[in-house]
């Protein structure tokens, strides 16, 4: 730690800093000395738009990539940002998107429509196999061509108009269009990188955002700003540093003595000096367990996982606290959405019922059910929970599978488990966002739920108004919970650590998305005479001419 390293003049300077500096605070305008530092619980981050969907990368990408639209960092809502306007045709269902004449990347090279033409087309190549594909369905012809219906991207309602205009058709109105744009999938990939064979995990990609990567380790990323992005005289930090640590103590103890502003992940809320740097908000997140359909061919009857699911303590497994919510359905909360219920209580009964009809009584017959989990002291509770009703009352046996977090994800992709679970934060403020992966073709569907009514649900919502839409997602929802695919646990609360008084534009919101282009720094008044380095900390403060 930096404090560990420091001269003798270390206590003078520290008490010359809370002799002369009040709790007062100045804009720094962004100039060379603001840099900002952030915590994250490991590096293993790779930097293909295509293949990205986890919050780390999420956040990292409004720093180095830049869509059509981005997210304002109050309210979320889309706003201006690589197309300066867009025009929609009076049947809602044509986009005219303008691009700005002065977007570039960092290397110079002028963003057009054509990248984002090539670079979403990439992403519905069915060999490309790319996780969010199924959110380009709105787009005309988009399913089709990722199925391999069709052979001709033509047949993609994506059409270059000039190199500055990019019109989009979709297959109905959607007033959620413009917010699912500032997902980062819909972001432009240059043509060096997809050159480069090694920019997916290398040190670098090119990028049309306010930021750039200088170097990148296993212990950090440094970011600089992008001095050709065209709305450069608006972006304050100079550089950026994610900080990589798995050790959680260490991560409060760097927060505490300032040589992090902002912890996003991996620190232990219960060491953090002051409370007032402890945020937490709703989240539009949900953590829960799933049946994986793709094994054992009894889990795809949904009696049989019913009956399995009605076995179990729900008041004991959604155990309540201070911060986390007990929930019953996948969707959260959202002005609007109308309330469903899913199983809440243990019913012995129509359990062993279910499961007699079938053809399993008591369980018999039934393969071993493996319940593969995290190493996570939370899921190991559930999952050992589960284990011991279902071997107390079904003639059955239950194993449960651990792995660590940075190969959990990708093993949820393999075949050999029944039961898996996992927190999902939507990647937009809107329910399709929770139920469009659970469709048959969606290649985040890791259950293999294929279910064609519910699938023909989705599609009749999309092309409905607000209250109607909500109304049929609903019950595409119902749905998924009475077949017990889904089993909700909580609703999962947003966490940071954030030093609230200088760390200025980061606002909680629902998806924990804090655009980097906003975030600001403030430091100290300084008395004549005094100057400061780029690091937070107030040990660093000096005379300049007598050091």
């Amino acid at each position: 730690m930096r404090i560990k390293n420091l001269i003798k003049k270390a206590a003078a300077i520290l008490f010359l800093y809370s002799f002369f500096l009040p709790a007062a605070f100045a804009d720094d305008g962004g100039n060379t000395g603001s840099i900002l530092k952030v915590g994250y619980t490991n590096g293993r981050v790779q930097l293909d738009p295509a293949h990205s969907f986890t919050t780390t990368e999420a956040q990292l990408y409004t720093a180095i990539y830049e869509g059509l639209v981005g997210y304002h960092p109050l309210t979320l809502e889309p706003v201006p940002a690589a197309a300066s306007r867009w025009i929609i045709s009076p049947d809602g269902k044509t986009y005219s998107f303008f691009l700005r004449p002065e977007g570039r990347y960092w290397n110079g090279d002028h963003v057009t429509a054509a990248h984002f033409r090539d670079a979403w087309m990439r992403i519905l190549n069915p060999e490309e196999n790319a996780e969010y594909s199924f959110m380009f369905d709105i787009i005309e012809g988009a399913r089709a061509f990722r199925s391999g219906e069709t052979l001709d991207p033509a047949d993609v309602g994506i059409r270059v108009i000039s190199p500055l205009i990019i019109e989009i058709k979709l297959n109905e109105p959607a007033d959620y269009f413009l917010k699912l744009l500032c997902h980062h999938s819909f972001s432009p990939v240059n043509p060096e990188n997809l050159k480069n064979g090694h920019w997916k995990k290398g040190p670098s990609a090119v990028g049309n955002g306010p930021f750039y990567i200088m170097e990148r380790t296993e212990q950090q990323l440094k970011l600089r700003r992008n001095v050709l992005y065209w709305d450069r005289e608006h972006v304050r930090l100079s550089e950026i540093h994610l900080l990589f640590n798995d050790d959680a103590e260490e991560a409060a103890s760097l927060l505490n003595s300032g040589e992090v502003h902002w912890a996003a992940s991996g620190i232990y809320l219960s060491m953090v000096d002051n409370p007032e740097n402890i945020v937490t908000n709703p989240l539009f997140g949900t953590t829960y367990f799933f049946f994986n359909t793709t094994g054992d061919a009894a889990l795809k009857i949904p009696e049989v996982r019913r009956g399995l699911s009605l076995i179990l303590p729900w008041e004991n497994i959604r155990t309540t606290s201070n911060f986390f919510i007990p929930s019953s359905t996948l969707v959260p909360g959202i002005p609007g959405y109308p309330e469903i219920e899913g199983i809440t209580k243990r019913d012995m009964r129509q359990a062993l019922s279910l499961l007699h009809e079938a053809g399993y009584t008591k369980g018999r017959g039934l393969a071993p059910i493996v319940i593969m989990i995290p190493e996570s002291r939370d899921s190991m509770f559930i999952a050992s929970l589960m284990k011991q009703e279902w071997e107390k009352f079904l003639d059955i046996k239950v194993e449960i599978v651990t792995s660590d977090f940075d190969n959990y994800y990708n093993k949820l992709k393999e075949p050999g488990y029944s039961l898996g679970t996992t927190t999902w934060i939507g990647d937009y403020a809107d329910p399709l966002t929770f139920l469009q992966m659970w469709t048959a073709d969606s290649n985040l569907n890791d259950s293999g739920h294929d279910d064609l009514i519910y699938d023909k649900l989705l599609e009749e919502a999309i092309k409905e108004q607000p209250k109607e839409r909500y109304r049929i997602m609903a019950e595409a929802e119902k749905r998924l919970l009475d077949g017990a695919l889904v089993l909700p646990i909580e609703n999962y609360p947003a966490f940071n650590a954030v030093n609230i008084a200088v760390l200025k534009g980061w606002y909680p919101n629902v998806l924990d998305i804090h655009p980097f282009k906003y975030l600001n720094l403030l430091v100290p008044k300084l008395p004549d005479g005094l100057a400061i380095s780029d690091s937070p900390s107030a040990m660093t403060v000096f005379w300049p001419d007598k050091l």
